[in-house]
């Protein structure tokens, strides 16, 4: 793998066959079969990541480049937007919601780090964005874990409740994974970018 700067400080990673096929997989175990790839994202952050490489197709370059982004956000995290939630909460896998091994293989596919440490617990809520998004319209009401405030859904929803055991960084996280049925608690804030309040974060599932 050969790595080339520009005079624009950009960066052209150029993707030999034995990384390409690695790159088939799940993201997520990416960096777990490329240490040398490892090495490279946590190189002093650059002001673009350009990926050159004809076999892959557009759709796997924006994921790659995604993800490189991703690691390379100015503060401890990417500030909170409507795409990372859907991304990172809503699901719309196959894989039953009670399968023992859901968090393990869902934090990794979509990415739920914090600059890749290990997200001490997380919440996958199977439901339309839509419906998430007008709870932050709900009035507020007494939130769990510390949380002063939140919105509670109107209705039940089911997710899976992931709970870190064992890792600090990725790929080397583990999680056990519950599933929950009940009402949703969430906070959201005011976009200004967008002129929308939009959810931020599941704080619980209160099982009914």
């Amino acid at each position: 793998m050969g790595l080339h700067r520009n005079r624009r400080h950009s960066l052209t990673v150029d993707i030999t066959p034995s990384l390409l096929y690695s790159l088939q997989g799940n993201m997520g175990t990416l960096i777990n079969v490329q240490p040398l790839f490892l090495l490279f994202l946590l190189l002093k952050p650059l002001q673009f990541v350009r990926i050159n490489d004809s076999y892959l197709s557009d759709e796997r370059r924006e994921e790659l480049e995604d993800y490189i982004d991703d690691l390379h956000a100015t503060g401890p995290t990417k500030p909170p937007t409507k795409e990372a939630f859907k991304t990172h909460v809503i699901i719309d896998s196959e894989m039953p919601l009670t399968d023992e091994d859901y968090c393990n293989l869902e934090m990794k596919r979509k990415r739920v780090h914090n600059r890749l440490y290990c997200a001490k617990e997380h919440f996958f809520l199977q439901a339309s964005y839509e419906d998430i998004e007008k709870m932050c319209y709900n009035i507020f009401v007494k939130c769990t874990n510390g949380i002063r405030k939140c919105h509670r859904s109107r209705q039940i929803i089911s997710g899976v409740h992931c709970v870190l055991t064992s890792g600090i960084m990725m790929p080397f996280c583990e999680y056990t994974s519950s599933f929950k049925e009940g009402w949703v608690f969430i906070t959201c804030q005011w976009e200004d970018d967008i002129g929308e309040i939009i959810p931020v974060s599941v704080i619980d599932i209160l099982a009914i």
